[in-house]
């Protein structure tokens, strides 16, 4: 898939940083299954284009940054929609944010939720707008991320707060987040992108032979986890067809509090 054909995804370069930006304001920049496959195809041409030395992840619009999997999608047809393969590329976009040889910079411009939230966990560092809002909501949806989304968080922000995270499904503030490791730097939204710039041009500037092995070297000591995912994501598919899991997409859909009392 070439960025031409994207319907979903911005894919931009500007002088050495590429800006990718799921472009689904109206949905809170949730993701769908085309929106990651367009979102593979972005992290690639940013890797294999040799004028590209550093990506910048962000959202549409200054109120989300990313949603997590979009639940009017999967509430109306009970999947995320078609994608390419006939797969849900969730998986693999996880590993290729991980695994481009380039500084990945989260731009967070909002609501940073859920699948949303794993996935600026994952980019190398994080830059947030000082309205923007962090955390988790697989639990009430009826579903989890067992894998970077919960192993490698903890590593970031250590055990009790990512148990807290997950557990109990609150919202934190940008300054909390920051205080907490989750997050580098927090600046006024109107200085979001001039920020990451400048965070970008100090990478350009530096050997990419040397940033790919330094990147590679700390992605090195948490590749276990990559195990962990795989094998929950393989039991996550039947969950999510199973009458609990159709409780929380259900509620969330007709805006109530799902009622999960007869599988406790």
């Amino acid at each position: 898939m070439h960025p031409e054909e994207f319907t979903d995804v911005r894919y931009e370069v500007d002088d050495g940083l590429a800006w990718i930006t799921i472009d689904r304001p109206d949905r809170y920049n949730a993701f769908r299954a085309r929106t990651v496959d367009e979102l593979i195809a972005a992290f690639k041409a940013a890797w294999t284009d040799p004028a590209v030395g550093v990506v910048a992840f962000t959202g549409a619009g200054d109120k989300a940054f990313c949603t997590g999997g979009d639940q009017k999608q999967r509430n109306e047809t009970g999947d995320y929609g078609p994608s390419e393969t006939g797969l849900f590329e969730i998986e693999t976009l996880h590993r290729v944010i991980r695994d481009i040889p380039k500084p990945v910079i989260a731009a967070v411009n909002g609501f940073a939720i859920g699948g949303g939230h794993v996935l600026h966990v994952l980019c190398d560092v994080t830059i947030a707008a000082d309205h923007a809002r962090f955390g988790q909501t697989g639990p009430r949806v009826g579903s989890f991320d067992a894998g970077f989304g919960t192993a490698y968080l903890a590593r970031v922000i250590g055990e009790k707060r990512a148990r807290e995270v997950w557990l109990f499904c609150r919202q934190y503030d940008a300054e909390t987040a920051r205080s907490w490791g989750l997050v580098n730097e927090v600046v006024p939204l109107s200085e979001l992108r001039s920020t990451v710039r400048a965070w970008a041009d100090e990478a350009l500037a530096l050997s990419p032979t040397a940033l790919r092995v330094l990147k590679h070297s700390f992605n090195a000591d948490s590749e276990s986890v990559a195990g962990i995912g795989t094998l929950a994501w393989d039991h996550l598919d039947q969950f999510v067809t199973s009458d609990e899991a159709r409780e929380g997409v259900t509620a969330f859909a007709e805006k109530r509090r799902p009622d999960f009392g007869p599988w406790r």
